[in-house]
């Protein structure tokens, strides 16, 4: 038989619990102590209260002349008894010097003995003590009665320990029952309290919270995504390492409580931080990344703050935009394999009506003007990826009419870039910028693209691209650059993205990107990436000319 074990208690039910015995605790101890100081203050007061009423007696002038009289308890007797009744006091005896009583509330001790202390009193003081008499123990006091400087007689008046009791335990009962009510109002102060905190916790134990927070603090670390959590004023509440890296946020720096806006992010990114809204896929580049920014509000009533989750996504876009490269290469062959059979059904129609010298000579001139075209471009650029970039691209805009021309000064030899320059970057650099040049160029009289590939005294490779289209708006030289600006028309997501991209790359690598209006009217894209290897023995300014 298996046996149940108890669950462990919420936090809240353990606080609460600690919290009323605590208050309990509190509550009785206190109740000790104030009966033991009501005891003992009660004790005090009875002696006052004794202390006075015997000196009242003693200076009473009837009481000194009963003393005289040859019956003294005759008049004494009643005249106790009516102290005792009017003043609240126990007993009330007066006595000869040798303590042979007069007066006391049992008649049949009068006569005998006086029991208690009487050698400070027959000196001429005052005093009060404790004593077991014939009523029990007593708080009593002792005071001679004088006539001029002679004793005639002693007088003791008391009160019983247990009516002092009686009045210390009325004390504590009303003492007992304020306790409580502030016992009860603690422990519903306390319920109300762990209420709250139960439904914060959601009704999890110490150990519950405890290994939460592990798992919770493990999460953050272990993924790779960058979070962030804002408040409800956009300040940095949490954020994990992979949010620190992705923001370009050291590892030492403490950004958790401070607004979004002091970040030094780029000021679209901190817009869709700052955005009340949710933001879904939103594409964003920082310096040296492209980020993925989705974001959600948490709300419970009120605006508590924002979720927000990052993705790095550089690497995708590199690849997206080879893969763009590679689909227009793939365009370009179908086009050519197209113009290629064409071509041959010519030749093969010049043969079939006996004129095979016409078509030897045609098939000759095609060959020539191809391998010239590849000829001129790999002379001009020997780096293999940008070759067969410039072919490509030749070829993809010669099927869109527009006419893509390498400068005759264009020149990069193979191996001259260094190992910090990938050819990854050169061809998002280059590629968009050609991309963009095509685009603006169609439509205009003559459209043609020239593009220049060479390296300077300066140790700095050149890239410059320009087109025959309308040009850039001198006010808009600087918002061409940023992600989401473009003048075409609405397309996909990707519409503003790609000078963007080419800023990135060129920023990542010390250069710099510059427009300005061509000769033909058009603009001029000019990008220039420092080289961090010699560049000797490599040759400027070699002829190439020819078109696409």
């Amino acid at each position: 038989m298996r046996i149940a074990l108890p669950k462990p208690r919420s936090l809240a039910a353990q606080l609460f619990a600690m919290q009323a015995v605590l208050i309990a605790v509190l509550v009785v101890g206190y109740a000790l102590f104030s009966y033991v100081g009501d005891r003992s203050q009660a004790e005090d007061a009875a002696g006052r209260q004794a202390t006075a009423v015997a000196l009242s007696v003693a200076d009473s002038p009837s009481v000194r002349e009963s003393i005289r009289t040859a019956d003294p308890s005759a008049t004494l007797q009643p005249y106790a008894l009516a102290v005792v009744r009017d003043t609240d006091i126990d007993f009330v005896t007066i006595m000869d010097p040798r303590g042979i009583r007069w007066t006391h509330p049992d008649p049949d001790q009068i006569g005998l003995a006086f029991r208690g202390h009487t050698a400070a009193a027959l000196e001429g003081h005052t005093f009060t003590e404790t004593y077991t008499g014939t009523l029990g123990p007593s708080v009593r006091a002792v005071t001679p009665v004088l006539a001029g400087d002679r004793i005639v007689g002693l007088v003791s008046a008391g009160i019983r320990v247990e009516e002092i009791s009686q009045r210390a335990q009325g004390q504590l009962t009303a003492l007992l029952a304020a306790a409580s009510a502030a016992l009860g109002l603690g422990a519903v102060g306390t319920y109300v309290i762990n209420a709250r905190l139960r439904r914060h916790t959601h009704g999890m134990n110490a150990s519950e919270l405890s290994r939460m927070h592990d798992y919770h603090q493990a999460a953050l670390h272990a993924v790779r995504e960058g979070l962030l959590m804002l408040d409800g004023r956009y300040r940095v509440a949490l954020i994990n390492d992979g949010g620190r890296e992705l923001l370009g946020v050291g590892p030492e720096e403490d950004v958790v409580g401070r607004p979004v806006a002091e970040l030094s992010l780029p000021a679209a990114l901190t817009g869709a931080l700052l955005a009340s809204a949710p933001r879904v896929d939103e594409v964003h580049l920082t310096a040296e990344r492209v980020l993925v920014v989705n974001t959600s509000p948490v709300s419970g009533g009120e605006q508590r703050g924002t979720v927000v989750t990052l993705r790095d996504v550089t690497e995708l876009q590199s690849l997206m935009g080879e893969l763009d490269s590679e689909r227009g290469f793939t365009q370009a062959l179908r086009s050519q394999a197209h113009e290629a059979a064409n071509r041959l059904h010519t030749v093969v129609s010049l043969i079939e009506l006996g004129r095979a010298e016409e078509a030897v000579d045609f098939a000759t001139a095609e060959l020539e003007l191809a391998q010239a075209l590849t000829d001129q471009v790999v002379a001009a650029v020997g780096e293999p990826v940008l070759a067969a970039l410039l072919l490509g691209k030749t070829a993809q805009a010669n099927e869109r009419g527009v006419e893509l021309v390498v400068t005759p000064d264009s020149r990069l030899d193979d191996g001259l870039l260094p190992d910090t320059l990938p050819a990854r970057d050169l061809v998002t650099i280059l590629g968009n910028l050609i991309d963009n040049a095509v685009d603006a160029a169609l439509g205009g009289m003559n459209p043609r693209v020239t593009v220049t590939a060479l390296t300077d005294a300066r140790a700095e490779l050149i890239l410059r691209v320009s087109d025959t289209g309308p040009g850039v708006d001198p006010d808009h030289t600087e918002a061409v650059f940023q992600r989401g600006f473009t003048t075409k028309p609405s397309g996909p997501g990707g519409r503003g993205l790609g000078l963007a991209l080419v800023r990135q790359a060129v920023s990542r690598h010390g250069g710099t990107l510059t427009v300005t209006s061509a000769r033909d009217g058009g603009a001029r894209f000019e990008a220039r990436l420092p080289l961090r290897t010699p560049t000797a023995g490599a040759g400027a300014g070699r002829a190439l000319g020819g078109t696409a």
